[in-house]
């Protein structure tokens, strides 16, 4: 593949699914928990979906690397700088909501160009919603239903602002964030959502804006993000008004960012 044109995003919804069964058949067992050096949790169903996506991606598209939160030996920043098109990966995101058994982690697969995630695959296993984005656009499927189009309104309404954010990470920084939209609007409702799927809420229209105060890395967003802009809506750098998240950084720990 040697550009984003030649993606066959059907494919990637189909690894995404087989991924995503696989981490079903861990999550309806008496799973262990270990934890990486991090202190981020880590199961089995994590590494069985890694192996999957690495294979069936591998076979599909071998000229294109990847870069998976679950594998020992990423490229150093020294060779995938030059990378001008690969998948970023994250084989379950969301791993603490796996573990509450709440039915909010994900199967996060993104194309990466140039540095922007130009398609991605967002699937929720528990629930059987695939989100995806690509140049077409970006849809949502329930159930292996027929896709939903998604094209939330420009413009949020100012008699109330929805807000998504973590359910598993909440910070001052957040809380100050929501007192300030009440000031500004007046009502202020506010969704707790796990994974990437805060950002799909905000592709979708269920909200109007998500607000990343803390830390996350770049396959947490990647997917999403795609979506997200195929919708029509931003993922901005936080504090700056026409700068998308950026990637392929020599950290790849993302720094604050708003979704709107």
């Amino acid at each position: 593949m040697k550009s984003a044109d030649e993606l066959d995003i059907d494919f990637l919804i189909a690894t995404a699914r087989e991924a995503g069964a696989a981490i079903l058949d861990v999550y309806r067992t008496e799973f262990e928990v270990e934890h990486k050096e991090d202190s981020s949790p880590l199961t089995e169903a994590d590494l069985r979906s890694h192996r999957i996506i690495l294979s069936r991606l591998g076979e599909r598209y071998p000229d294109v690397p990847v870069l998976s939160e679950e594998s020992g030996d990423n490229a150093p920043y020294e060779v995938r700088r030059d990378w001008n098109l690969y998948f970023l990966v994250d084989p379950l995101d969301g791993t603490k909501e796996f573990v509450k058994r709440n039915g909010q982690f994900t199967v996060n697969i993104a194309l990466m160009e140039n540095g922007r995630p130009v398609a991605g695959v967002v699937y929720t296993p528990d629930l059987d919603w695939m989100y995806f984005g690509s140049k077409d656009g970006s849809f949502k499927t329930e159930g292996g239903g027929a896709a939903m189009r998604l094209a939330p309104p420009a413009n949020p309404s100012k008699e109330k602002v929805v807000v998504v954010g973590s359910r598993s990470h909440s910070t001052p920084e957040m809380e100050a964030f929501i007192e300030g939209m009440k000031q500004d609007y007046g009502e202020v409702e506010f969704i707790a959502m796990g994974s990437s799927l805060k950002l799909c809420t905000v592709a979708e229209g269920k909200a109007d804006i998500y607000p990343r105060l803390g830390p996350t890395m770049e396959w947490d967003t990647a997917a999403a993000h795609a979506v997200v802009t195929h919708s029509g809506r931003r993922v901005l750098a936080w504090g700056e008004e026409d700068l998308d998240l950026p990637y392929n950084k020599p950290d790849l720990l993302n720094g604050w960012f708003i979704v709107q």
